[in-house]
C-alpha cells in the first residue's frame, strides 16, 4: 500500500531532474511505499522520453502535458495521486536521504491538520550565482528563526520545493490557481490557513536547492510577488495583506524606505539607480566584499517588490496613503496600550 505520492513538475531541466530522481532512489524510506509522479510541463529536451525508458527502483509515473506552468502541472499530479499524502518537490531540489522519513514523522505524530515545510539548503558541491546566494541567505534567516522558535511558520513560508500535506486538504482547497506563475504556492497556503491548516517546519527534512536562474529572471521575481500580493488581497479575500505590506514597509531599514520614496513610479531614475546597484553588487562580489553585494541585492529586491505593489494598487500616491494610514493606526494602538498600562494599579 502506498503511503505517499511525490509530485514533481519539470520543464526543460533534465540534467537537474536526474539528480532529484537519484536522491529519491536513495531515500531511507522503502521505495515501494511511495510513488513518484513527474509531470513534464511541455518539456522539449527529451524529458518525457527519458522518463518513459528509465530503469529505476522507484514507483515512477511520468506524465506529459502541454506547457501550462508549474501550478497546472502540480494539479495534474494531484489528480493522478494514489495515496493520501502528497509531497511536493521541485526539479532543482535534491532530497537528502531522510527527507521523506522526516516529513512522515511529523504527519504520523499528530492528528492536527498540518502542512509540513522542509528547508531548501545550499548544496555543498554547487556554485550559485551571487543573486541566488543572497536569496538563499534570506531563506536561511527564516529557517534559523523558525528552528529557534522566534516565530512560527505561516502560509508565507509555504514553498512547493519541499512541502507535504494530506491529499484531502488539497482537494478541499481546490488546488493551485494556475493563473499565477509566481507565488501560486503561497496563495494556496492562504486558503489552507483559512481552512484551519497548521504549518510546521521540519528542519531535518532537507532538500538541496540547485537554483540556477539569470539575473533578469531573479530581478523579475519580487515584482511579480508584489503585484500578486495585492491581487490576492483584492480578488482572493486576503484583505489583511495590504496593511501587512504597509506595516512591514515601515519596519524596513531607513535607507530602503528613502529609496522606495525616491524611486517609485519614476521609471528613468529607477532604471539608472538599479544599474548602479547591479554594478555595485558585481564589484562587491569580484572584490569579495560580500556585505556590499548583499546591500545592493537587498535594495534591488525591495524596490522591485514595492514597485509591483504600487503598480497593482494604482500608483505611488495610493501606496503611500496606505502606509500613512497604517502608521497612524500603529501610533493609535501604541497610545492605547500605554493608556491601558497606566490604568493598571501598582
Amino acid at each position: 500500500m502506498l503511503t505517499l505520492t511525490v509530485i514533481l513538475p519539470t520543464y526543460n531541466r533534465l540534467s537537474q531532474l536526474k539528480l532529484v530522481l537519484t536522491g529519491l532512489e536513495e531515500q531511507t524510506y522503502p521505495l515501494d511505499k511511495f510513488e513518484v509522479i513527474v509531470v513534464s510541463d511541455g518539456s522539449t529536451d527529451g524529458t518525457y522520453e527519458y522518463l518513459q525508458n528509465l530503469q529505476t527502483p522507484l514507483q515512477l509515473r511520468p506524465i506529459q502535458q502541454q506547457n501550462s506552468g508549474a501550478a497546472a502541472a502540480r494539479n495534474t499530479g494531484i489528480a493522478h495521486a494514489q495515496s493520501e499524502l502528497i509531497l511536493f518537490i521541485d526539479d532543482d531540489v535534491v532530497p537528502a536521504p531522510n527527507l521523506i522519513v522526516e516529513h512522515l514523522l511529523i504527519h504520523n505524530s499528530t492528528d492536527e491538520k498540518v502542512v509540513v515545510i522542509g528547508p531548501m539548503l545550499n548544496p555543498p558541491d554547487y556554485q550559485m550565482q551571487p543573486w541566488v546566494i543572497w536569496e538563499q541567505e534570506m531563506l536561511y534567516k527564516q529557517y534559523d528563526a523558525m528552528r529557534e522558535g522566534e516565530y512560527r511558520p505561516t502560509a508565507r513560508q509555504f514553498y512547493t520545493g519541499n512541502s507535504s500535506l494530506a491529499l484531502e486538504y488539497l482537494e478541499a482547497s481546490g488546488g493551485f490557481d494556475a493563473r499565477f506563475k509566481r507565488a501560486e504556492d503561497v496563495e494556496l497556503a492562504y486558503r489552507l490557513h483559512d481552512q484551519g491548516a497548521k504549518f510546521v517546519f521540519a528542519h531535518k527534512a532537507v532538500g538541496y536547492h540547485y537554483a540556477d536562474r539569470s539575473f533578469e529572471s531573479w530581478f523579475a521575481i519580487p515584482y511579480a510577488y508584489g503585484r500578486n500580493d495585492i491581487i490576492f488581497a483584492h480578488e482572493k479575500g486576503q484583505s489583511w495583506i495590504i496593511p501587512y505590506v504597509a506595516k512591514t514597509f515601515l519596519w524596513r531599514n531607513i535607507f530602503i524606505i528613502l529609496l522606495i520614496w525616491l524611486l517609485l513610479d519614476r521609471v528613468r531614475l529607477s532604471r539608472l539607480v538599479m544599474k548602479f546597484f547591479r554594478a555595485t553588487a558585481k564589484i562587491g562580489h569580484q572584490l569579495h566584499i560580500q556585505k556590499l553585494s548583499k546591500i545592493a541585492y537587498s535594495f534591488m529586491f525591495n524596490f522591485q517588490y514595492y514597485q509591483g505593489v504600487s503598480d497593482e494598487l494604482g500608483g505611488r500616491t495610493l501606496f503611500f496613503e496606505n502606509v500613512k494610514t497604517t502608521r497612524r493606526e500603529i501610533i493609535a494602538w501604541k497610545k492605547q496600550e500605554k493608556a491601558n498600562q497606566e490604568k493598571v494599579p501598582a
